[in-house]
């Protein structure tokens, strides 16, 4: 959308940048667009912990896939 920068900048009265998601690989032409930065990046943080070996929620041991976990955020702050 044209001049929603601008917009944003003069609401918030702070800078504003557009995201794109990046590192994506795969329907790179429809997946590389703004309006999927935020799904983009929360599936990416899910892959990360899951990597990474977090296994706690919340302080709580569990057993869940990443998936679960990813399901278990949305739940817990939506």
């Amino acid at each position: 959308m044209e001049g929603v920068v601008e917009l944003a900048e003069e609401i918030f009265h702070m800078p504003v940048r557009l995201g794109a998601p990046q590192g994506v690989s795969g329907l790179v032409d429809i997946v590389n667009n703004p309006i999927y930065a935020t799904g983009v990046g929360l599936l990416q943080y899910g892959v990360k912990q899951h990597q990474e070996g977090r296994t706690t929620n919340y302080g709580k041991e569990t057993s869940n896939s990443w998936w679960d976990n990813v399901k278990e955020w949305f739940q817990g702050n939506f």
